[in-house]
């Protein structure tokens, strides 16, 4: 089982620098970052992991730009977004963004996407509860199309792509052209692995619950459209871990895990990473 690790970087947690390499040094296979661009102060949205709403979600880096720093300093570590908010995106720019990461990186790269829980959030950026997940859709498979044709176009309800010309290309070949892993978070659903089936690559669930079932429905939704299980990487998310926990996912056939780190200070990152030590020869 390899592990991994995610943490709301802030402007006052450890340094992304010092982590990336801590982390690549003790044989960790990943480092994931959220995202936010800002939080609302009016709180109309109750934060899912109750109020008063943590500083670090006020205070998170910009993944992508804190990824290159990451992956600048390391040589192994793969680097992912979990999850990045497409629906306050704009996925020309930002389909460029991670090729040129991914490029620079040797390949490193993991694209995680979600919906977004913060409607205040989204609806700054100009979205909506009602139209996220189809305009989330839609960006993906329109950045899916820039990373793996050489001449792109796209033509959607929410994107509208001009035959294009774009590089670089990801280092990565997913599914036979450029590209990189597309993971979808979220609660398990009849909307999310359909999604999952139609354009990802697999599945980010938050809390190890019934993750088993899922991946069940999750395997159904490909078959439907053609894909095999082989087709779909499930990696819990957010994990604190115990051995039992770590066992049962090994038995699902999952292959990796991404465990939470505290946005805190170098000190109390490494005392975490200290009580995690014993999993990584697991």
């Amino acid at each position: 089982m390899e592990l991994g690790v995610t943490i709301f970087l802030t402007d006052q947690s450890v340094d992304p620098v010092e982590l990336a390499k801590e982390v690549e040094s003790r044989g960790y296979s990943s480092l994931w970052l959220p995202e936010h661009t800002h939080i609302p102060t009016s709180r109309t949205t109750p934060a899912p992991m109750g109020e008063p709403i943590a500083e670090e979600y006020k205070r998170c880096l910009d993944p992508f730009v804190t990824m290159g720093m990451i992956t600048a300093v390391t040589t192994k570590l793969r680097v992912g977004t979990g999850i990045a908010l497409l629906a306050e995106r704009d996925p020309i720019v930002t389909a460029k963004e991670v090729a040129t990461l991914d490029h620079c990186s040797n390949g490193r790269v993991t694209l995680g996407v979600g919906y977004g829980w913060n409607i205040e959030e989204l609806e700054d950026h100009g979205g909506s509860k009602a139209t996220r997940r189809a305009v989330v859709r839609e960006r993906v498979l329109a950045m899916q199309e820039l990373w793996g044709e050489q001449e792109a176009s796209f033509h959607g309800e929410h994107v509208n792509l001009s035959p294009s010309w774009a590089w670089p290309k990801p280092a990565q070949q997913i599914r036979g052209r450029s590209g990189v892993p597309v993971l979808v978070g979220g609660a398990p659903g009849p909307i999310l692995f359909e999604h999952i089936a139609e354009f990802a690559d697999g599945w980010i669930p938050v809390g190890g619950a019934g993750v088993g079932d899922a991946m069940a429905k999750l395997h159904a939704a490909g078959q439907r459209v053609g894909r095999p299980a082989s087709d779909f990487t499930v990696i819990p998310f957010g994990t604190l871990p115990d051995k039992g926990k770590l066992e049962h996912y090994e038995s699902l056939g999952i292959k990796e895990t991404v465990l939470r780190l505290p946005s805190a200070s170098r000190d109390e990152v490494w005392r975490t990473l200290d009580s995690y030590d014993p999993y990584l020869s697991h």
